[in-house]
C-alpha cells in the first residue's frame, strides 16, 4: 500500500466504524446506551468526512 492511499483508507474504515456504531444503536433497548452509540457515531462520521477532506488535499475542514 502506498502512503498516499493510508488517509482514504483511515476514512473508508472510520465511515465503516460509524455505520455499524449507527446500526448498534439502532438495535439497542437502552435509551441512554442508544444515544450513546448515536453520538459516537456522528462524531466517527464528522471525523471520517474531516479525514477525507485531508486526504483530497483539503486544508479546510467542513462544518
Amino acid at each position: 500500500m502506498s502512503g498516499s492511499d493510508e488517509p482514504a483508507d483511515l476514512a473508508r474504515q472510520m465511515r465503516e466504524k460509524a455505520q455499524q456504531l449507527a446500526e448498534a444503536a439502532e438495535r439497542a433497548s437502552d435509551p441512554q446506551e442508544r444515544e450513546r452509540l448515536e453520538k459516537k457515531s456522528r462524531s466517527m462520521r464528522d471525523r471520517s468526512e474531516q479525514q477525507s477532506g485531508m486526504a483530497a488535499g483539503d486544508v479546510y475542514p467542513q462544518k
